[in-house]
Parts: structure tokens; C-alpha cells; sequence
């Protein structure tokens, strides 16, 4: 083999670890480069000793006693490799597995703790049959501080830092039980449905081990709500399953079980799931990161063929979109999952790849929103000229901006990258930095929208 060709080889390996560090949740981008500057060093060394390049990468790799832990995973994937005689030790092996146990403990009965405190409610009166605004108020203050606990466990969070966020669910639980809300008022369903995104914040500060600052951190967290979403759709399909079965088998005998998934099966399966459901992201991650991406550009170029249909049939009837409440709603839904695809495909995106075809496809899907939340927007100015300022159109208008300014930085920092004139990493951390004024804008509804409105 010619010099070339086995320098060739050696960088190919070092990409591969390279890569492979970046998509562990343990480790940072600025420790990634860090290590990788003393992985080569160790390999100059090796290689300037005679060994041929993939010996001194073998050897490098278990000298590197900073990164065993990692190395050590990164050899039970890979199991055709020499890594897993040299790094995959029975020790290291029943330790892993008794933290996996003890992972699993934990977040079993943090999902007991999410299910009691979705049904602590009916000490003091509350059913969620008789009182179903109260539920959709308050279903994520029940859910998330179990998922926030779950994490500040695992990531050995300063007291600090667990006391802030525990005070941001406290001041979060007394903004949106004010005895002030009129019960099926506008301002009582934008709060609930704002209330999560915010409370979301909150617990991605929790994920990232209180190192919100690092963008490298906050697009894991994208990672894992787009992993958790799709572990939690299938446990629900499971769980439905389960009471479809839970109630044929007790009509079989004359017995009504209705009750009790109605009560109990349901509503605490539900909470519970949540926490389940982020803990098997922790544990499964290499699982689902490869169905991820896949899902990801599957659905990307159906949802810029809807956008792109729905400008057309504008374009051609002429008519303008209509503004009403749902209207907006689903608007802004819609745009919301083209964001999620976007941010999911960045993360699940090997930022030195060169650009190719998806790329451009993205950045199709981009325009494309770009141009219907224009025009959406207009539609709500438009609104507001004309009949005035109401709690919704307000908050849709905020939306609708905060979502035009990420899409067109998307859009141009994108169109830089496949220009050649900039890099992958600069759109990487436009996202990234971006991802707190949804959370700030959530929380300003939360708070502020209801007196700003009178509670009406």
C-alpha cells in the first residue's frame, strides 16, 4: 500500500471517531477538537516509531485514558474492529450494565412520581372528567419536573442549579392557576398551550447539565425531543393497544373496566410515558439515530410539496388566507414542523459532509415556508388593521415574526453554505442560538398576555 493511500486510510478512522464523539451527549464539540489534537499527537509519535497507521490508531485510541468510557462504547458498536478485544474489558462491561439498571430504576420511579402528580389533583376536587381546563393547564407542571428531575440526576446537577429550575416551575404553576382566568377565555388557552414550550426550556437546561451557553448542547437537546416525540408515539400505539385489550378482556366477564382506563391507565400512563420514554432515548440512542434522519428526509420533501401546492392554488384562485383562530393555529403548526424537520435534519447532519442533494431540498422547504408565513403575516396585519388587537392575534403575530426572522437567516445562511461562501456550522448555531426566544416569547404569553388582557 503506497504512503498515500494508508494516510488516506488513517484520516478516514480519524473522521469516523471524530464524528462519532460529536454525536455522544457526554462530550462537547470544544472537547471533541481538544482530544482529537491529542489523538494526533499520539499518532505522529507512533508512526514516527515505525507502527503502520492502523496499529498506531489502535494504540493511540487505547492510551487515551480520558476517553476510555467513550472508546469503550464506541468498541461494543463496532464489533468487527480489533477496539473490542483491546477496549470492551468484562469490568467495564458489569459496570455499565449496573448503571444501565440503575438508570432504569430511577427513571421507573420518576414515572410514578409524573403519574401521582397527574392525579394529586382530585385530593383537592379537580377531576379531569369535571374539570378539563384545569388538566390542560397544568398536564406539563405534572410531566416535566419529573423529566427535569430525571436529568438533573443523570447529569449531577449543582444545587444551584436544580433550586432555579425548581423555581421556574413554582412561578410557572402560580402564573397559570391565577384566580383570575376566565374558564374558556383566550388568554386561559394561549397561556396552556404556550406554557409547555416554555416549560420545554426549561428542562433542555436540565439536559444539557445547566451548559445552556454551549450551542454544541442545545442541538443535542434537538436531537433528543426529536427522539423522545417518536419513542413517545410508540408507546402510545402500545398503549392503546393495552386498553383496547384492558377493556375486550373485562367485557368478556361482565365487568366494566371503563372506569379505570378513563381514571387511572390513561392519564398516569400518559405522564409516566414521558419519562419512560426519555429515558430509552438515554439508553437506546444509537437505535434511533438511525431512524431519525430517515424519517427526517422522508417527510421533508412531502411537506415542501405541500407548501409549494398551496402557493400554487393561491396563486391561481386568488384568494387570501383566511385568519381565524384555528386558522392560525394550524399555521403555525404547520410551520412549527417545517422548523422541526429543518433543525432535526441540521442535527442528524454531518457538519464537514459536502453539501448535496438534501441540502438543496432543504433549503426548497425553507423558501417555501418562508414565503407562506409572509404571507400569513400579512393576513394577520391585515386582521389587526381592520378589527383590532385580541390575545390571539397578538401572540400569532409575535409567532409568526420570531418564525420569519429563523426562517430567513436559515434561508440565507444556508444559501451561503451551498455557495461555498460559508460554513455548515455558522447554520448550525444561528438554530441553535435561536432556540431561547421561542422559550422567552412562550413564557412573556404565560405571564404577561393574561393582565396585559384583562383575562379575558
Amino acid at each position: 500500500m503506497a504512503p498515500g493511500d494508508v494516510d488516506v486510510a488513517l484520516e478516514a478512522q480519524i473522521a469516523e471517531w471524530r464524528t462519532y464523539l460529536r454525536r455522544r451527549r457526554a462530550i462537547h464539540d470544544v472537547d471533541v477538537a481538544e482530544l482529537e489534537d491529542h489523538l494526533r499527537g499520539q499518532l505522529e509519535s507512533l508512526t514516527a516509531t515505525g507502527l503502520s497507521g492502523d496499529e498506531a490508531f489502535l494504540v493511540a485510541v487505547k492510551r487515551m485514558g480520558a476517553v476510555d468510557a467513550l472508546s469503550q462504547e464506541f468498541a461494543r458498536e463496532h464489533s468487527d474492529r480489533l477496539w473490542r478485544q483491546l477496549m470492551a474489558t468484562p469490568g467495564a462491561a458489569e459496570e455499565g450494565s449496573a448503571g444501565r439498571r440503575r438508570e432504569a430504576a430511577v427513571a421507573l420511579v420518576l414515572a410514578i412520581v409524573a403519574g401521582v402528580l397527574i392525579k394529586l389533583p382530585e385530593l383537592f376536587g379537580q377531576f379531569l372528567q369535571t374539570h378539563p381546563a384545569f388538566y390542560l393547564r397544568n398536564a406539563s407542571l405534572a410531566v416535566f419536573p419529573a423529566v427535569a428531575g430525571y436529568f438533573a440526576w443523570k447529569r449531577g446537577l449543582t444545587g444551584r442549579t436544580i433550586g432555579t429550575l425548581a423555581i421556574a416551575f413554582v412561578v410557572a404553576a402560580l402564573a397559570i392557576n391565577l384566580p383570575s382566568f376566565r374558564t374558556g377565555g383566550d388568554t386561559e388557552r394561549l397561556a396552556a398551550l404556550h406554557l409547555p414550550i416554555a416549560l420545554w426550556g426549561v428542562v433542555g437546561v436540565a439536559y444539557v447539565g445547566g451548559r445552556w451557553w454551549r450551542g454544541g448542547r442545545r442541538m443535542d437537546f434537538v436531537r433528543f425531543s426529536g427522539e423522545l416525540f417518536i419513542y413517545f408515539v410508540l408507546i402510545a400505539l402500545g398503549g392503546a393497544v393495552l386498553t383496547m385489550f384492558t377493556m375486550g378482556i373485562f367485557a368478556s366477564i361482565g365487568a366494566d373496566a371503563e372506569w379505570f382506563v378513563e381514571r387511572w391507565l390513561v392519564p398516569c400512563g400518559a405522564a409516566g410515558a414521558v419519562v419512560v420514554a426519555s429515558w430509552l432515548v438515554e439508553a437506546k440512542q444509537s437505535v434511533i439515530e438511525n431512524i431519525a434522519p430517515v424519517l427526517s428526509r422522508l417527510f421533508t420533501p412531502l411537506f415542501a410539496a405541500l407548501l409549494v401546492t398551496f402557493l400554487a392554488t393561491m396563486a391561481w384562485t386568488g384568494r387570501g388566507i383566511h385568519i381565524e383562530r384555528n386558522v392560525l393555529i394550524a399555521f403555525d403548526v404547520l410551520l412549527a414542523l417545517v422548523l422541526g424537520l429543518l433543525l432535526y435534519a441540521i442535527s442528524a447532519r454531518d457538519p464537514d459532509a459536502p453539501a448535496g442533494g438534501s441540502d438543496w431540498l432543504l433549503v426548497f422547504l425553507v423558501v417555501s415556508a418562508l414565503l407562506v408565513d409572509g404571507l400569513a403575516l400579512a393576513a394577520i396585519v391585515a386582521r389587526i388593521s381592520d378589527f383590532g388587537f385580541t390575545p390571539n392575534r397578538v401572540a400569532a403575530l409575535g409567532e409568526n415574526v420570531i418564525l420569519l426572522v429563523n426562517l430567513a437567516g436559515s434561508a440565507w445562511l444556508y444559501g451561503r453554505f451551498l455557495r461555498g461562501r460559508g460554513s455548515f456550522r455558522a447554520l448550525e448555531e444561528w438554530q441553535t442560538g435561536y432556540l431561547p426566544i421561542y422559550a422567552a416569547w412562550a413564557a412573556l404569553v404565560v405571564v404577561l398576555f393574561p393582565p396585559l388582557f384583562g383575562y379575558r
